[in-house]
């Protein structure tokens, strides 16, 4: 009997060792899941037709039908081909950018940190979240997000952000000349937490209208219709 209590012992023993190395192992669920795509381009201004207003008052603002379960965000910047752009002057851009979003919701969509990571890719889903400067093939193209969402429940797990080295980046409100990083930054972030473009003409003055230009910076502020979309994903 004192056999059979012994082998008894050592069962229960192996079954919560192997239990708690299970256990031990860090899991992503939803990385496992099937995901899907969504892709943002944006162009400068001109280079496509937006579409007429109609006789009814426009809303102006679109949801992509997907956004993010599990909040705050994490994000981390890639200051690597930035031109001559200081990295405090694009991180302070890119990070004054997600907190316009943060500020218009009581949710806390984005940690107030942020990560530098010169290894940092586009177009690729890994879970990091990345803003990167790089060449894109299309010329007419400012900048393009991607979004990667889960097909089951429609959550978001993953964003990144293109900037075209084509254009010259900086502050558009020391130089018009330039294509203003952080007003384009906001429009994109606004992809990154489910918003889609607007390109009804009469929406044009919204932060998720689909054109800029150089020396734009209209889209560093939210508009009243950026904030009813943000919110109805979110809340107030």
């Amino acid at each position: 009997m004192k056999n059979k209590y012994s082998k008894i012992l050592v069962l229960l023993t192996i079954t919560v060792l192997i239990l708690s190395f299970v256990s031990a192992i860090p899991t992503n669920n939803k990385a496992k899941e099937p995901l899907d795509k969504i892709t943002f381009i944006h162009y400068k201004d001109g280079t496509m037709k937006a579409v007429g207003g109609n006789s009814r008052l426009p809303i102006c603002y679109k949801l992509m039908g997907v956004k993010w379960g599990d909040l705050p965000v994490n994000y981390v910047i890639n200051p690597t081909n930035s031109q001559d752009l200081s990295e405090s002057f694009v991180t302070n851009a890119i990070f004054a950018s997600a907190e316009t979003w943060d500020a218009a919701t009581s949710k806390e969509l984005f940690n107030n940190g942020y990560g530098i990571d010169s290894s940092a890719t586009w177009g690729i889903a890994d879970y990091k979240n990345a803003y990167v400067f790089g060449t894109y093939s299309d010329n007419n193209v400012i900048a393009v997000t991607n979004i990667w969402y889960t097909r089951r429940d429609r959550q978001i797990v993953d964003y990144d952000v293109l900037f075209n080295t084509y254009y010259n980046w900086g502050d558009a409100t020391l130089n018009p000349l330039l294509m203003d990083l952080q007003n384009i930054a906001t429009h994109e972030t606004g992809h990154g937490i489910g918003l889609a473009d607007i390109y009804t003409t009469s929406c044009s003055a919204v932060t998720m209208f689909g054109y800029s230009g150089y020396g734009d910076i209209s889209k560093r502020t939210l508009e009243k219709a950026d904030i009813t979309g943000l919110q109805k994903m979110y809340s107030a």
